[in-house]
């Protein structure tokens, strides 16, 4: 039976899979995926799978799905001090910050980003987004980092879990 080269190479992963070699190798993908913004990504002979969302490379997502919006709080540490803010694109608001690491993203809005404001009040600088370290923001955003080994994976599978929620 004659198959296109695509339902070919997916015939292939079926039968290496069923044989026990077709473990994809496990890499960057060389785009963000377009379904939640994953980096990590499976290669196989047939193309790329998102490793989170398993999102083929290259499928369009639908124009009715829209853009998925995922509000998230970030902690990012420049030098000495902490920055607490909000985005709904944080590659693109983090690409524009100086820091020098991402402690954390929490999910949550401008309200979440002014209750922790509040909360860190004591160790603000002024009336900027950036505060002195202190045992109480530390350990705030080390539960928030617990179990995670990188930041932007969690935010992968928020936006991964918001698009599967549009159903």
């Amino acid at each position: 039976m004659p198959l296109c080269d695509r339902h070919l190479a997916l015939a292939a992963d079926w039968v290496a899979a069923r044989e026990g070699s077709g473990d994809g190798v496990t890499d960057l993908l060389p785009s963000p995926c377009l379904a939640c913004g994953s980096r990590l990504g499976v290669h196989w002979p047939s193309g790329w799978l998102c490793a989170v969302c398993e999102w083929r490379q290259g499928d369009v997502p639908d124009a009715e799905l829209g853009v998925v919006r995922v509000d998230v709080v970030y902690y990012i540490r420049f030098d000495d001090r902490i920055k607490i803010g909000t985005s709904s694109n944080p590659r693109q608001r983090l690409g524009a910050l100086w820091h020098d690491e991402l402690l954390a993203f929490e999910r949550g809005d401008r309200v979440v980003e002014r209750r922790r404001h509040g909360q860190f009040a004591a160790t603000r600088f002024g009336r900027t987004e950036w505060f002195a370290p202190s045992t109480e923001l530390d350990a705030h955003v080390a539960a928030l980092a617990a179990g995670v080994d990188d930041p932007w994976q969690r935010y992968a599978r928020w936006r991964s879990e918001a698009l599967a929620l549009r159903g």
